[in-house]
């Protein structure tokens, strides 16, 4: 098993000769009355990689708080408190303007969501960031092109939809080698990776899977495992993502940033009181 070093690092290029929205454009869709600090992790952390624009789309409460949080996310506000079916024509017009579509950050269960979820992440051909409650809408039949984002739990619920046998999901869950989960992870979700998908695997070592090969990152600490720190990781993918147009190199830098900046945080704040929102803090202070 071979770890992610800096050398395996790609910072997506610009050019001196680019113009506004020419290194990338993320539409993220999430937040619901439940979740409001989820998706403005997810947005600053995807704009703090570097890409030219984040928009925000967001029940009103929830837009008008990212809003107040940074004037940098653009946002737009829906009359609502949860997505639901009726939003999906909004967002296939919106999408036509981004190159990066993240959804699921603070989105909620609730059961039209679900539905909304699953048919723009099915119907959406755009490259697609697919985190948090959104992982549990859709199966391996749902997505192309997409990176997904799953903690041990969300994978079992994504494995559950795709109809894989329990037998093996209880095998995969009980597995405490990394590098025996994650082949076992590859070879019952193949045809998935065959479509252009990428499974980031988030755990104490990260799992990135892909059609033909497996990463492994280490970066990271115990401190991580507070609520927000996943979103900014799924910020990064899509910010990343929208500049390269490169699946795999995007989940490999990701999750190496994402563990990278807590170990710096772990040393500058002395301990695990660092929150997420550092983390997002943080980012635009990494360098190679």
């Amino acid at each position: 098993m071979k770890f992610i070093t800096k050398s395996q690092i790609r910072l997506p290029t610009r050019s001196k000769e680019s113009h506004k929205g020419d290194n990338g454009l993320v539409l993220v869709v999430g937040g619901s009355r439940d979740f409001v600090g989820a998706v403005a992790l997810a947005g600053l952390a995807a704009l703090r990689s570097g890409c030219d624009l984040v928009k925000i789309i967001a029940p009103e409460k929830v837009a008008w708080a990212i809003n107040a949080y940074s004037p940098d996310l653009v946002t737009e506000k829906l009359k609502c408190d949860y997505f639901k079916l009726n939003h999906f024509k909004l967002i296939e017009q919106s999408m036509r303007k981004f190159d990066v579509l993240l959804i699921g950050n603070g989105i909620g269960l609730n059961k039209s969501t679900k539905q909304f979820c699953k048919k723009i992440i099915k119907n959406i051909k755009q490259f697609k960031v697919i985190d948090a409650d959104a992982i549990k809408a859709v199966s391996t039949d749902d997505c192309e092109n997409s990176i997904i984002t799953p903690h041990s739990k969300e994978l079992e619920y994504f494995l559950i939809n795709s109809k894989i046998n329990k037998s093996t999901i209880k095998k995969i869950n009980k597995e405490k080698n990394i590098n025996k989960k994650s082949e076992l992870i590859k070879k019952i979700t193949q045809k998935f990776l065959d479509k252009n998908n990428i499974i980031l695997l988030k755990g104490k070592i990260d799992a990135i899977i892909s059609k033909d090969k497996i990463f492994y990152n280490k970066t990271g600490n115990a401190g991580m495992t507070k609520g927000g720190t996943g979103d900014v990781l799924a910020g990064l993918c899509a910010g990343f993502l929208a500049q390269s147009r490169n699946l795999l190199q995007s989940a490999i830098n990701a999750a190496y940033f994402n563990g990278l900046i807590g170990d710096i945080l772990l040393k500058k704040k002395k301990g695990f009181a660092y929150l997420a929102s550092d983390m997002a803090e943080e980012i635009s202070r990494i360098k190679i």
